[in-house]
């Protein structure tokens, strides 16, 4: 069984499509055309990531074709204006690029993403050059991870760890990513965090834990 992917460079495309500072407007578009990617990283001369051109850095010079945007519009739209008037990666990239290193974990790529609202994060080293790139979609890869595995991996680091008197009673069941657990426990305080643990196992859509504490149990038999 494959460990859980915790960090980026476990789940990011490795090969990374570029261009230049000095790439010409048309070569971007019939490079994103011919690769179908909406983003690159832009990079210098040494391989360093510079800043990242998307299509919405491209579309202003469409846009804004046959006339500028209403007077009361240009101040906000002055970054758009430029960009229609530009004609190389430098001129048009959004910089600095918003990136990351292959030990970022999944959790802080994805809040990284929400945050700064991009599509996508460059992967660099310390001296930023391009390792790969992250995308929303390889952040989602996480949730095809098997049952079996999820299921596993729940036994042994949270039911083994958390009960281990009574693991052998507690059952786990994982179906679609929702994971499932039924028995008796000594200590019900310990299932809101056995329930947060859970959520921490990668793969996990939800969790519905239904454990019952077994002296509650033993007092309603008379025992």
């Amino acid at each position: 069984m494959s460990e859980t992917p915790h960090i980026v460079s476990d789940v990011m495309t490795r090969t990374v499509v570029a261009v230049g500072r000095d790439a010409p407007f048309k070569e971007i578009v019939r490079t994103m055309e011919h690769w179908q990617v909406s983003a690159m990283p832009v990079l210098d001369g040494e391989g360093r990531v510079i800043g990242v051109v998307s299509e919405a850095d491209l579309l202003p010079k469409e846009e804004f074709r046959d006339s500028d945007p209403a007077p009361v519009e240009q101040r906000r739209r002055l970054s758009d204006i430029v960009k229609a008037g530009a004609v190389t990666a430098g001129e048009l990239m959004s910089t600095p690029a918003v990136t990351v290193h292959s030990d970022t974990t999944l959790a802080q790529a994805a809040r990284i993403m929400a945050v700064r609202h991009v599509k996508r994060l460059p992967v660099v080293d310390d001296l930023g050059m391009l390792q790969g790139i992250v995308s929303r979609a390889d952040l989602l890869k996480v949730f095809l991870r098997p049952d079996e595995d999820i299921e596993e991996e729940v036994r042994r680091t949270v039911v083994s760890y958390l009960f281990p008197a009574l693991s052998h009673a507690i059952h786990v069941n994982v179906h679609e990513g929702v994971v499932t657990l039924r028995g008796d426990v000594h200590d019900t305080s310990l299932v809101s965090v056995a329930v947060r643990l859970i959520r921490a196992v990668e793969g996990v859509v939800g969790v519905e834990p239904h454990l019952t504490g077994n002296h509650a149990r033993e007092k309603e038999e008379g025992l």
